[in-house]
């Protein structure tokens, strides 16, 4: 097997409405630290504890998208996996995530669209089986047939 098809995730032939994958990650400064200085998101709830106290927060959140970004690593490393191109993702902030929470991102298929190669998902986010984010995607998936160059065909390209 080549490099590439080891890499490879699902294809759509592999999916199933109902299917769900989920991970989890603890939430550390560092995390906040670094996507603030990724994404240039340096707003004080986030990096700024005294400015955070003042807040309906009363404390230091993390940024909404860093809790979002859990949900691209579900759809491209689990649920379809690599290889699958996200095409939208709705988003609603149910409640805020702090430094020391458990966040468990879960994506679920609810639709498929074989004639585009379309896979749609619920995605949520949870900390102690709260919801704190819930959204819906749509990704791209590779079929199966379009993954694999006939060899005859591999040749003639040469």
């Amino acid at each position: 097997m080549s490099g590439a098809e080891e890499l490879h995730g699902l294809f759509f032939e592999d999916l199933e409405v109902g299917q769900t994958s989920v991970v989890a990650r603890t939430i550390t400064e560092a995390d906040i630290v670094l996507f603030a200085g990724l994404s240039g998101d340096t707003n004080p709830v986030h990096i700024n504890e005294e400015f955070a106290a003042g807040t309906m927060f009363s404390g230091r959140i993390a940024h909404g998208m860093l809790t979002a970004a859990f949900i691209s690593t579900v759809i491209g490393t689990r649920l379809p996996g690599p290889g699958a191109i996200y095409l939208s993702q709705s988003l609603r902030f149910k409640a805020p995530v702090r430094v020391g929470d458990t966040i468990w991102a879960r994506a679920t298929i609810t639709e498929l669209f074989p004639d585009k190669r379309r896979a749609a998902l619920s995605t949520t986010v949870t900390v102690r089986d709260k919801v704190v984010l819930e959204g819906e995607a749509l990704v791209m998936v590779p079929r199966r047939a379009a993954a694999a160059t006939p060899p005859a065909k591999a040749a003639a390209a040469e």
